[in-house]
């Protein structure tokens, strides 16, 4: 056996410990629920089925951690404003302290109201259809991850909730009208996030990459950029991540939203000059502008989710806990603290041991990413929740935060598809002239304003008329170059895993519910 044989033996060892040790670490979680719930449990009616519940919602939040909130670091890993280890160290905080802060002492049990609780005949049926969903909600964002596609925690849970409500009371149990608007929300969510997304990124690169003096572009733009994501993301935490601390409508949080927006302007402006008249005129130097903003809104938006999406990993639980207590089936159910640290926990926990793969997915592995591109990607996030939340439409964070990537992408690829097609344009023109000439003349191009690329591109083509180009040579100006920047296998397998989320996760449900029902009766 050489010496690369041992080296190949030894790198998979490695990739086994590691293993081990993740997987380790996650059943030492969920044993350590089952030991905490125990405790006081003891003796309860029920109190075996509250301890396995506990387990399944731990499992459920490790889950969570591992798959959902790599959306909100992702694009700030992949654009290189934070390392991984930065990013989840900064992700497990803000979701902690989001579950924990601003998570709400009651949750809705029945997530969207898609089923009917009055259908389900008796206390035992409840717990069962609640612990049935978790479980299957938690597998299949466990299958997600595995297989490296982003799904959205809330449509899991949905799925799960749908399908063993049906497997108890029957398909008249669910409300179909709120499982329409959840299927609609997986076009809804992707492109609102992807336009929103796409406009930004335009609008940066038309104010300040396509400027000849893109530092003093910067100095004018940059502090109006960062002010209005302050206004965004402060409106979206009032809306979202606060909603459960102080109730505001949609207008006084953007009035407060303004506010802060305004204050910032100022505040940033003289540090943004001072910053950027220090740096050459060139695009990187416009792009590390935008790393401490992004940094803010790694942070920002981890909040916002933690305090938002925690229900998802212990609004089942906090049912089931209701349940074995009171010994009702209630549409909303108070959150024990030791339920509300479950889900913090575990989530922070799973971001740690299994965030690493989600992240690279969604922040190098569907375009590249930069600061500017990974800013228009938060930008989105923050802005589609808004404007989703004051219409009334059922969007997904996941579906929103991917979408935005894949906006961002193909941005590009129309753009760079425009650039070589002008190019192609110039050669055409200069056809038979000197090499160097046609090198030349790209150059200006290329260093020229926007405008001023208009005129030159008119100059071409009113020459094209006059020299009485040939067939061949007109079919040649229309001839496009495709240039994928966009992986197409990410977006399919994202895509499909987004829509068999729902069918998948309520067929496990299902079996599950009949599982759990035939070993309790």
């Amino acid at each position: 056996m050489d010496i690369n044989e041992f080296s190949e033996i030894e790198r998979a060892a490695g990739f086994g410990r590691s293993e081990m040790f993740r997987l380790g670490m996650a059943l030492l979680f969920i044993i350590g629920i089952m030991l905490y719930s125990s405790t006081f449990s003891e003796g309860m009616p029920g109190g075996v089925m509250l301890v396995v519940a506990a387990m399944i919602g731990g499992y459920m939040a490790v889950n969570i951690g591992a798959n959902d909130v790599a959306n909100n670091v992702g694009p700030a890993v992949g654009s290189s404003a934070l390392t991984l280890t930065g990013a989840i160290i900064i992700a497990a905080i803000f979701e902690a302290a989001g579950a924990l802060v601003a998570g709400g002492e009651v949750v809705g049990t029945i997530k969207k109201g898609i089923i009917d609780p009055a259908l389900i005949g008796d206390t035992d049926t409840f717990i069962w259809v609640m612990m049935a969903a978790l479980l299957a909600g938690a597998v299949w964002l466990n299958i997600a991850t595995v297989m490296g596609a982003p799904v959205s925690t809330t449509h899991s849970i949905v799925g799960g909730v749908l399908g063993a409500g049906i497997a108890a009371g029957g398909m008249e149990i669910a409300n179909w009208g709120k499982v329409g608007q959840i299927a609609a929300s997986w076009v809804i969510s992707p492109m609102l996030g992807g336009i929103i997304a796409a406009l930004f990124l335009y609008f940066i690169k038309r104010t300040i990459t396509y400027r000849k003096d893109m530092t003093a572009a910067a100095i004018r733009i940059v502090p109006f950029l960062v002010a209005l994501m302050v206004w965004a993301f402060s409106s979206y935490l009032i809306l979202k991540g606060l909603k459960k601390i102080w109730k505001f409508d949609m207008i006084e949080a953007l009035e407060m939203g303004l506010a802060l927006a305004v204050v910032t302007y100022f505040a940033v402006r003289p540090l943004v000059k001072r910053a950027a008249s220090r740096l050459p005129n060139e695009k990187a130097s416009v792009n590390s502008l935008f790393t401490v903003p992004l940094i803010c809104s790694a942070a920002l938006l981890s909040f916002a989710h933690g305090a938002n999406d925690v229900a998802n990993a212990v609004g089942p639980l906090a049912a089931i806990n209701e349940a074995v207590l009171h010994g009702a089936v209630a549409a909303k159910a108070s959150i024990p603290l030791w339920v509300m640290l479950v889900g913090a926990i575990g989530i922070a926990l799973g971001l740690g041991l299994y965030g690493p793969k989600l992240i690279r997915t969604v922040g190098s592995e569907i375009t590249e990413l930069d600061q500017s591109r990974a800013f228009c990607i938060a930008m989105a996030a923050a802005i589609t929740v808004i404007i989703a939340t004051q219409f009334g439409l059922p969007v997904s964070s996941t579906h929103i935060a991917v979408g935005a990537v894949f906006g961002v992408g193909f941005l590009r690829e129309y753009l760079k598809t425009s650039h070589m097609k002008r190019l192609d344009e110039i050669k055409s023109h200069h056809h038979g002239a000197d090499e160097q000439e046609v090198e030349n003349y790209i150059r200006s191009f290329d260093q020229a304003s926007i405008h001023e690329k208009g005129v030159m591109l008119s100059q071409l083509k009113s020459s094209a008329v006059e020299s009485g180009l040939s067939k061949r040579e007109r079919k040649d100006l229309k001839k496009i170059y495709r240039t994928e920047l966009v992986k197409r296998a990410a977006l399919l397998k994202i895509a499909a895993a987004w829509v068999i989320t729902v069918p998948i996760s309520g067929l496990l449900a299902g079996i599950f519910f009949f599982t759990i029902r035939g070993m309790m009766l």
